[in-house]
């Protein structure tokens, strides 16, 4: 018994070093992967950051903390037509270190004078990488939470949603008939109903958390049409040769089930997991920005935040409130899509070929 545990472990062993070995040969999916860790390294880094006392929570954490950050301006009185010889048209006054008078409501300086201001949203700086929000928080810290979140959230949903129609995907093959009928109904129902619209309408009557939608994404996505393509991709393994040999020599329909079935699917539900990890971030992003999601801190709640504030529509004069998240989402997202393209053909000899 023991000897035939240690050839499955050598055989599971070689296999997974083969599929490594096909993996890296796809340059798509290694720049994924490279994409993935980057990120992964910055959801591990905050914390460890303030564990060490690296940073101070006070002034780093990503909700609550605020930093200082006091300028000089030279206080100006900005004219009513332009171009004039400082200033060649009206954005151009006042100037990044300079303070219109008129907007001084509070203040007794004159024009000419120089007054210290707290200078909030801040731009990067030694002390903040990223620079700072409206409210004083770092936003390179922010990045590090959001990406926290992503992670969390794209895998609890994507585990879910995977182990669900997985489950259920190679029950329908195993046992057809009316089982088989209700799972393909139930999964044609799921199918037609549109994911972004249905998380508004739920949010309009609960509380959405992370959580929540990790939950709500991984329930849709495990009873939608995923089911449908494990369910053919266990009809296949069902008819294999060794299915029979083990059916005839009296294994049961459970251990047929756990022991050959389900993990012949496994490399096909790990890459709709990939794919899953994908779609429930871009969904979090957009709710975010909506506002329709309870939560502490995302990617898609500082392009929020930055919109409802007016900084979207300065152009580049606030790009650090807009760009990182920005960027963050589409190439977190595009790294898990290209890790998928690498698994595809890794598990697709005909897409390796090419």
């Amino acid at each position: 018994m023991d000897n035939q545990k240690d050839i499955a472990k050598k055989i599971r062993r070689e296999a997974f070093k083969k599929n490594w070995r096909l993996f890296k040969r796809s340059k798509l999916g290694m720049i994924g992967l490279y994409i993935v860790l980057f990120f992964l390294f910055l959801s591990i880094l905050q914390p460890i950051l303030f564990i060490t006392g690296v940073w101070n929570k006070g002034i780093y954490d990503p909700v609550v903390g605020y930093s200082e950050q006091f300028q000089e301006f030279l206080v100006v009185e900005c004219p009513k037509e332009y171009p004039t010889e400082k200033y060649d048209k009206r954005s151009d006054c006042p100037g990044r270190t300079e303070v219109n008078i008129k907007t001084l409501f509070y203040s007794d300086a004159q024009v000419g004078e120089t007054i210290i201001q707290n200078l909030q949203p801040a731009p990067p700086s030694s002390k903040h990488i990223l620079g700072t929000d409206s409210l004083g928080r770092d936003v390179f810290s922010q990045i590090m939470e959001g990406s926290q979140v992503a992670f969390v959230l794209g895998l609890l949903s994507a585990t879910l949603g995977v182990g669900i129609s997985t489950i259920l995907g190679t029950i329908a093959a195993f046992f057809g008939g009316k089982i088989d009928a209700y799972l393909m109904r139930q999964s044609d129902l799921i199918l037609m109903l549109p994911t972004l619209p249905l998380l508004f309408i739920i949010s309009a009557f609960a509380e959405l958390k992370v959580w929540h939608l990790a939950v709500v994404l991984g329930t849709i996505g495990g009873f939608g049409g995923s089911v449908i393509t494990i369910k053919s991709q266990a009809l296949q393994v069902k008819v294999k040769p060794f299915v029979d040999s083990a059916r005839i020599t009296g294994g049961s329909r459970m251990n047929i089930l756990f022991s050959h079935v389900l993990p012949n699917v496994a490399p096909l539900a790990l890459l709709f997991m990939v794919f899953g990890v994908t779609g429930a971030i871009a969904s979090e992003s957009v709710l975010s920005f909506l506002g329709l999601l309870n939560i502490d801190m995302s990617w898609g709640l500082m392009i929020y935040l930055a919109q409802v504030e007016g900084f979207i529509f300065s152009g580049m004069k606030f790009w650090w409130l807009i760009l990182p998240a920005g960027l963050s989402v589409t190439f977190l997202t595009g790294g898990f899509y290209l890790v998928g393209r690498g698994l595809d053909e890794v598990f697709n000899p005909r897409l390796r070929d090419r």
